[in-house]
């Protein structure tokens, strides 16, 4: 038997993708906050209980020497909506199994890897169930496992799942692991669970495996945010949910009295939060109780900050698939779903649209345009049973109908099937994602040049400025960046700035899934010739007269042909004299 006094636990964060739950860099899943929970409940002073990344592991190999001398390793992670990140590199198969040979003590792994492991995190893959050399596999929750393994003196535990009761103490008592996440306070944004399960059995989802929905009163999700905020974290996504409408409600219909308390509740206790956004709503919510979901997307934009994402599952617009995995929503039921969103949220704060009292009163033709304050994004997969070439042209039809009369989509997000055990993709696998490759890549290159450029310029139209954007690595000649929040933008900056750093960008050019951008305000008396070059319409000749021409009084001074005008982005600031 271990004391649970005496006990020192070390947990590896290898991240997770799910389909209601981000954990890659800089996210922090729930799980190794929920996990430091349990063991603090079970007995485990909080100095015995150590958190390393798996980034974190590559970057410094003595961190290793925590994993072997661990009375107890616990692994955290699993990919079954994997993507393309950019904050940090989920583990690998291979890397999960040295943390196990490694270990020394009793090793525990959890997360959505119980659902089953690739041979690499990507789509058109076939999984099954390993245990990648652990002495135990987490079945129920791992939080649950790890509060009884510790209890059991690392005997054994039952598969189980755990309580609101137990999850609400959790979560605030583990709360403080985040001080260990290598991004804390600055770079973190924290995921926030308020339900999990899901009313509807689509073919390939994995979150339907959780059951029907249960749901977290708000005091516990609240409760959380005001533990996390009082260590420093200014930045949530509430992203662990199939659909925030149907929050506090019977899993179906929208709640908005349920979503009032819980937004009211966050912005109450983290008053100076800086990031407040939500991942997925479901489309068929909105189409069937539209009032009630007009209300609780009013209740979101209210309380949230600008460029939020409502992820909407669309998955296919074409028929035959939607009936052949259960796709709850139609194309056409989908398009209302986006044209509500768009009248209720896509307004811009200070903008003409803005519905807040003193949102005209403060609307000033010299303020800066920001983006949107919640708009859909649109996810699409690919190797579903059924699919045919007509279904990859049915979703370009789709896409060009919400650009053609006029709405707006965050992002289209396309991907490619993973089968996992438990899944009715598990009878179809990768084969027919992996027949439609050729098709796939054609595809997908249509919609980023026809889709995602012009959408992109309508959302973030030049002169836009994205606030506190955090400088993350250099690429041929620029700096990239993005925001904290939901899919934020990565923005491109001319030349090679101090990484690690924030500042404002002015939106100035629009790629498929990008952006290129200048510091805001953009200083004529002291920008570069790659700052000015970028700026559309100034080429290298008249960056020069630009140059040369200083010092200028105002905006205006500065004549040139430039096809956009920088009075929205632009200043003049005195040049310091030296004494």
């Amino acid at each position: 038997m271990s004391d649970p006094e005496t006990l020192s636990v070390t947990i590896v964060d290898g991240y997770v993708d799910e389909p209601a739950h981000f954990g890659v860099p800089p996210y922090i899943s729930t799980y190794p906050r929920y996990t430091a929970g349990a063991l603090v409940d079970a007995g485990v002073p909080r100095e015995e209980i150590t958190y390393h990344t798996i980034d974190g592991l590559r970057d410094e190999p003595d961190r290793w020497r925590d994993v072997d001398e661990a009375d107890l390793l616990i692994y955290l992670g699993g990919m079954t909506v994997p993507g393309k990140y950019v904050g940090g590199t989920p583990a690998e198969p291979d890397e999960v199994r040295k943390l196990a040979w490694t270990a020394s003590g009793t090793s525990l792994m959890g997360g959505p890897v119980k659902f089953g492991v690739g041979e690499e995190n990507a789509g058109a893959t076939e999984t099954e169930r390993q245990d990648l050399d652990f002495d135990f596999v987490a079945k129920g929750d791992v939080e649950a496992a790890v509060h009884d393994v510790v209890e059991s003196g690392l005997e054994g535990f039952d598969n189980r799942m755990r309580d609101v009761d137990e999850v609400s103490r959790w979560a605030r008592e583990g709360a403080f692991i985040v001080e260990q996440h290598p991004n804390h306070p600055e770079y973190l944004i924290a995921e926030l669970e308020t339900s999990r399960g899901c009313a509807y059995r689509c073919s390939f989802c994995t979150e339907p495996l959780y059951g029907n929905p249960t749901f977290r009163p708000p005091p516990s999700v609240v409760g959380e945010v005001d533990a996390l905020s009082d260590l420093g974290v200014k930045h949530f996504r509430i992203g662990r949910q199939a659909d925030i409408l149907a929050y506090g409600g019977d899993g179906e219909a929208p709640n908005p009295d349920a979503l009032r308390s819980l937004y009211g509740g966050i912005r109450e206790v983290a008053p100076d939060l800086e990031t407040l956004h939500l991942d997925n709503m479901n489309p068929i919510t909105i189409v069937e109780w539209p009032e009630k979901s007009r209300e609780g997307i009013r209740i979101i934009a209210e309380h949230n900050t600008p460029g939020d994402t409502a992820a909407f599952g669309l998955e296919s617009a074409d028929p035959l698939v939607q009936e052949e995995n259960n796709l709850n929503v139609t194309a056409e039921e989908c398009f209302e779903a986006v044209r509500i969103v768009n009248e209720e949220a896509g307004w811009r704060p200070g903008g003409p649209r803005d519905p807040r009292p003193d949102g005209h009163a403060s609307a000033d033709e010299d303020a800066p345009t920001r983006l949107p304050k919640l708009l859909p994004g649109i996810n699409l997969l690919h190797g579903l049973k059924g699919e045919r070439e007509e279904t990859y042209e049915r979703n370009l039809e789709f896409l060009r109908r919400v650009y053609d009369e006029g709405y707006m989509l965050r992002r289209v997000n396309i991907r490619q099937v993973m089968s996992f055990d438990g899944t009715e993709m598990s009878e179809t696998g990768a084969e027919i994602a992996n027949d439609h490759k050729k098709l796939f890549k054609r595809y997908k290159r249509q919609v980023r040049e026809e889709i995602d450029n012009p959408m992109l310029a309508r959302v973030a139209p030049t002169g836009t400025v994205l606030p506190d954007v955090h400088l993350e690595y250099h690429q041929d000649g620029k700096t990239f960046g993005r925001q904290l929040g939901t899919y934020p933008l990565l923005v491109g900056i001319p030349g090679e700035r101090e990484l690690g750093k924030t500042t404002d960008v002015a939106v100035v050019d629009h790629g498929y899934r990008s952006v290129t951008g200048v510091p805001y305000p953009l200083d004529l008396n002291a920008a570069s010739m790659d700052e000015l070059t970028t700026v559309p319409g100034i080429g290298s000749s008249t960056a020069g007269d630009i140059v040369v021409n200083r010092p200028y009084e105002s905006v205006a001074d500065a004549e040139f042909g430039g096809e956009v005008d920088l009075e929205g982005f632009a200043t003049a600031r005195p040049l310091e004299r030296a004494d």
